[in-house]
């Protein structure tokens, strides 16, 4: 299988980080949707990260739709089965994933549109979004499962909170968020986020 993306991509990052905890084997290929449009084109015309390239060929986007393929690959889900504890962690992951959705959107109107073309009260208002699920997240981890630890709800928080920290670190309060922070240290202390690491270029 071909992973294409970059891992400065929270999107990317997660299905590696996926990969590495299903043991499945990858080739990871950092090609950019900004750097290298018409290399990306040429894989996957819609030009969406993480794009996956199965061994038969296929090309998949999107990366729950990813992770989602990969678990059946692998014949094991990073995610609790009894109905109670699926939906506490699929309340986590979308918490995680809304705070990944509005930060990336926050980048892109901070790198991408020029300034005297910034809208405050949208810029505020997904700021407030962030916050929110920031908020959110850090109460559910008031009384953490004890299957957390290893679950894709776990990684995705972890990612996300790196990606923010990392990239847009005033979109991020961590002094309000101490099991956040705990967490992710946590998780980037693992080998398999140590062998996919967040690399911003």
């Amino acid at each position: 299988m071909r992973l294409i993306g970059m891992l400065d991509s929270p999107y990317v990052r997660r299905v590696a980080v996926t990969l590495r905890l299903l043991d499945l084997p990858f080739a990871h290929e950092p090609v950019s949707v900004f750097r290298h449009y018409d290399a990306f084109a040429a894989i996957n015309p819609v030009v969406k990260a993480p794009t996956l390239v199965t061994d038969d060929g296929v090309v998949l986007m999107d990366s729950t739709l990813i992770i989602e393929h990969l678990e059946r690959l692998a014949g094991r889900r990073l995610s609790p089965d009894r109905p109670a504890d699926h939906a506490r962690a699929q309340r986590i992951l979308g918490l995680a994933l809304a705070a990944c959705e509005k930060t990336v959107s926050l980048v892109y109107e901070f790198n991408l549109r020029p300034e005297e073309k910034h809208h405050a009260p949208w810029i505020d208002r997904v700021r407030g979004q962030v916050s929110a699920a920031w908020s959110l997240l850090e109460a559910e981890l008031a009384s953490p499962p004890t299957w957390l630890e290893g679950s894709q709800a776990w990684l995705t928080c972890a990612v996300v909170w790196t990606f923010a920290i990392r990239t847009l670190p005033e979109s991020v309060d961590a002094a309000a968020c101490p099991r956040l922070v705990a967490l992710t240290a946590r998780a980037e202390a693992t080998p398999a986020f140590l062998v996919t690491p967040f690399d911003k270029v």
